[in-house]
C-alpha cells in the first residue's frame, strides 16, 4: 500500500509518500518560522494562508521524488486534529479532495498518534506494547501504547506543556522565536550549580506534570537584574536541568508502574540533546530500551501521518466524504476503527 500523508496542524506544511513494502519514499516540508518571527509566535490566519500556497507544490515534489503518479497511490492520510482549526481545514480539504479526484480512500489521523508512531519509521522500530513520553510545545503526556488505536493516558501536564515552558522562558531571556532550541543552545555554556529551580510534582505520587511554577521561578531569577550572557546562560541551564530531571524521573516511574521495557520519546522536545542523553542512561539502568525518531521527525512532518494512515487503512478504515478537522481532540478518545 502506498499512501500520501499531509500535515498542516500548525506552522509546518508537510507532504510525504510512504510504502508499506519499501518504507518512506519521500517527504517534503516547508517551515513558516520566518513568517511568524516578527510576531513572536504563530499567527493562525497567516499560517492557514501559507498552507494554501505550499501544499500543491509540495505534493508535486513529494510524488516526483517518490517516482509515483496519482495512479500509484492507494490512499491519502491527513492530520485531522488537534491544532489550529483554520490550518487543519486547509490540509483536510486538500487531502479529501485529492482522494475524491483520485478515487482513493482517505483517513484522518490524530496528530499525536502520528508522533507516537514516528519511531516505527526507523530501521529498528519498537514492538508493541511500549511506554511513550510525548513531549512538545502543546503536549506533555505519558502514554501506555498497546497497539495502533489503543492508548492509555498515564499522566499529562496540568498547565503548560514542557515545550511551551521552554518557549516562554526563552522569550523572558530575550531569545528569538522559536525559543526552545535557542534556550537549549544557550544552556550549553551555563553552569548547572548556579540555579536550583524546583522539580515540579516530583515530591508527590502520580505521573502528571506541571511546568507553570518552574516558568515563574525562572522569571523571579531574572526580575530586576541586568544579566550578561554568562548569567543568562546559567538561568537557561538551571531551567533546562529542572525540565529534564522532571521528565526523566516521571518516565522512570511510569516504566516501573506499567512494567514496560520499551520507552518511545516523541515530539519536538524529544530533539533536546540533554534529554536524550539522560533518558538513554535512565532506561539502561531500568533494564529498558529507549527509541527516538530521527531529529527531523521529532517536529511536525508528513512522514508520520503517511505511516499512521497506512496502518489505519490496512486495518480497513475508510472515511466518507466528510472533511474531518478538530481543534480539540483528546488522544485517549482515539480508538482502532474511529
Amino acid at each position: 500500500m502506498r499512501v500520501v500523508g499531509i500535515e498542516s496542524s500548525c506552522d509546518e506544511t508537510a507532504v510525504a509518500v510512504f510504502d508499506t513494502a519499501r518504507g518512506l519514499l519521500s517527504h517534503r516540508l516547508f517551515s513558516q518560522v520566518a513568517l511568524h518571527q516578527a510576531y513572536g509566535g504563530v499567527v493562525p490566519e497567516i499560517a492557514s494562508r501559507d498552507h494554501v500556497r505550499r501544499l500543491l507544490p509540495l505534493l508535486r515534489e513529494a510524488l516526483s521524488a517518490a517516482r509515483s503518479a496519482p495512479a500509484d497511490i492507494d490512499g491519502v492520510a491527513y492530520t485531522a486534529g488537534p491544532g489550529l482549526i483554520g490550518a487543519l481545514l486547509v490540509g483536510a480539504s486538500f487531502a479529501r479532495c485529492l482522494a475524491y479526484a483520485w478515487g482513493r480512500p482517505a483517513v484522518g489521523i490524530h496528530h499525536l498518534e502520528g508522533h507516537l508512531l514516528a519511531p516505527l519509521l526507523e530501521p529498528d522500530p519498537p514492538a508493541f506494547p511500549f511506554l511513550a513520553l510525548l513531549v512538545s510545545g502543546g503536549h506533555t503526556q505519558l502514554v501506555d501504547v498497546l497497539g495502533v488505536g489503543s492508548y492509555r493516558i498515564l499522566g499529562q501536564t496540568l498547565d503548560d506543556a514542557a515545550g511551551e515552558a521552554f518557549d516562554k522562558t526563552a522569550k523572558m531571556l530575550g531569545l528569538p522565536y522559536p525559543g526552545g532550541a535557542a534556550l537549549a543552545s544557550l544552556a550549553e555554556s551555563g553552569r548547572s550549580e548556579r540555579h536550583r529551580f524546583p522539580r515540579p510534582m516530583l515530591d508527590r505520587p502520580g505521573l502528571d506534570f506541571s511546568f507553570s511554577g518552574l516558568k515563574t521561578a525562572a522569571l523571579v531569577a531574572l526580575r530586576g537584574r541586568a544579566l550578561d550572557e554568562a548569567a543568562r546562560a546559567d538561568v537557561a541551564r538551571g531551567f533546562e536541568d529542572a525540565v529534564v530531571d522532571t521528565l526523566v524521573e516521571k518516565s522512570r516511574r511510569a516504566l516501573h508502574a506499567v512494567g514496560r521495557r520499551r520507552l518511545v520519546v516523541a515530539g519536538g522536545v524529544g530533539a533536546n540533546r540533554r534529554l536524550r542523553e539522560r533518558l538513554t542512561g535512565m532506561a539502561h539502568e531500568a533494564g529498558a530500551q529507549v527509541y527516538f525518531p530521527r531529529i527531523e521527525f521529532c517536529t511536525d512532518n508528513g512522514a508520520m501521518i503517511a505511516l499512521a494512515g497506512a496502518l489505519r487503512l490496512a486495518m480497513g478504515e475508510r472515511q466518507g466524504l466528510t472533511i474531518d478537522a478538530r481543534a480539540n481532540w483528546e488522544l485517549g478518545d482515539v480508538a482502532a476503527g474511529y
